[in-house]
């Protein structure tokens, strides 16, 4: 596609929301690199295969930070000037991932496992005692990822819900005004900052009180950065990984024999768990919009300096050049550098602790449930076109 060819419409109708749009796959064969038009007007190089996704996510030239500029293309409401670490480039990007980054190293968060596998454990027991058909958005997806995610934080127990209705507001994409999701974003924001204020008085063991004691040793972290960051983490960590469990146990359930396998070999639950987060369709298939600092190519295609471009990353997970059968699951895949959890600077911090979440879930799922299967059938699902991260708003399960 050239810079005089009729734009497409982005984002891109699937079939259904388990699948990848099929304008994708033709992308990737014929036009890797596409001009489309967002929905609010703005237009993006679309990029769709593997290879040039990796770069856009990797490569200095193209920046995070100049999407909070106030008419800068963007697909989520970006506050200007905003002092969230995903929204950084070096330096400051360098010194707040440093210091965060100690508390999210795999041994760290490896320390998390116990408790990520007692929560599971309970909530999978209240399923049991329910008895089927148990909804495991309401009962496990959705609530045991906030929980992980406010006790790390130290937010006490009586408020968790509060900050699943504001981000739950946030991240819509079309099912509230801007103005309510402004409100919902400053009601988050000062409920942060009253917290971060009463852990200054009184510490306690928690990740807020850790990062506000590096920032008062060394004066590295602002109180605007310590707000920033726990609205990131609350976002990614519990919206993101609610609808990775919901696909992957979905996908499970539309494939028998894969949940008899697994429920025999529970070692091979790691690698599927990574096979299933290539194949999911949880995040809309996109990374965070880019802009071009300088003149480059890409792809085949000059993409000039203040230009944006999406990168599509369930389109590369999809690449037919780098997976074998990749529109197929094999929780056999060894090779499997997909790019779910992103690339380069911004690789999510997390990204190991949604591993373990993941592979706790299903393993208490067949600990407990022994082979579950969906009690409807998938067409009587329900599924919200608006928000960031997809999932049904049920999920009832039998077993």
């Amino acid at each position: 596609m050239t810079r005089t060819d009729e734009p497409l419409r982005f984002p891109f109708t699937s079939k259904h929301p388990m699948l990848p749009p099929d304008e994708f796959g033709r992308l990737r064969a014929e036009c890797p690199v596409a001009r489309a038009t967002l929905a609010n007007g703005h237009q993006v190089w679309l990029v769709t295969r593997h290879a040039e996704v990796r770069k856009v996510l990797s490569d200095p030239r193209f920046s995070r930070e100049a999407i909070t500029r106030p008419d800068a293309p963007r697909l989520l409401p970006v506050a200007s000037g905003s002092k969230s670490i995903f929204v950084m480039d070096p330096p400051e990007h360098t010194r707040l991932r440093a210091l965060v980054g100690r508390v999210f190293t795999t041994r760290q968060v490896e320390t998390l496992r116990p408790r990520v596998t007692e929560l599971t454990r309970q909530m999978v027991g209240r399923m049991v005692e329910l008895g089927p058909p148990a909804d495991l958005v309401e009962h496990l997806a959705q609530p045991l990822p906030l929980t992980v995610i406010c006790e790390m934080l130290g937010v006490p127990p009586q408020d968790h819900t509060l900050f699943q209705g504001w981000t739950d507001v946030m991240l819509s994409v079309s099912a509230h005004s801007m103005a309510e999701v402004g409100a919902a974003a400053a009601e988050l924001r000062r409920y942060l900052g009253e917290l971060i204020a009463a852990k200054q008085r009184e510490s306690a063991d928690d990740l807020l009180t850790v990062l506000i004691a590096a920032r008062d040793e060394n004066d590295s972290l602002s109180t605007e950065e310590l707000v920033a960051f726990a609205e990131t983490m609350l976002m990614a960590g519990y919206h993101a990984t609610t609808s990775e469990i919901a696909h992957g146990v979905l996908t499970l359930t539309e494939r028998p024999q894969t949940v008899r396998r697994l429920l025999e070999r529970r070692g091979e639950l790691p690698a599927a768990v990574d096979e299933l987060l290539r194949f999911s369709q949880a995040g809309g298939g996109v990374g965070p919009i880019r802009i071009a600092l300088e003149d480059m190519e890409i792809g085949g295609v000059q993409v000039r300096a203040g230009e944006a471009v999406l990168p599509c990353i369930n389109s590369a997970n999809r690449d037919e050049q780098v997976f074998t059968d990749a529109a197929e699951l094999d929780l056999t895949r060894t090779h499997n550098p997909h790019l779910a959890f992103g690339h380069g600077i911004h690789h999510c911090l997390g990204a190991h602790l949604g591993r373990i979440e993941l592979t706790v879930v299903l393993d208490e799922l067949f600990t407990q449930l022994g082979a579950f299967r969906l009690a409807v059938a998938h067409d009587e699902l329900s599924w919200s076109a608006n928000r960031a991260f997809t999932r049904p708003d049920t999920l009832p399960l039998t077993w």
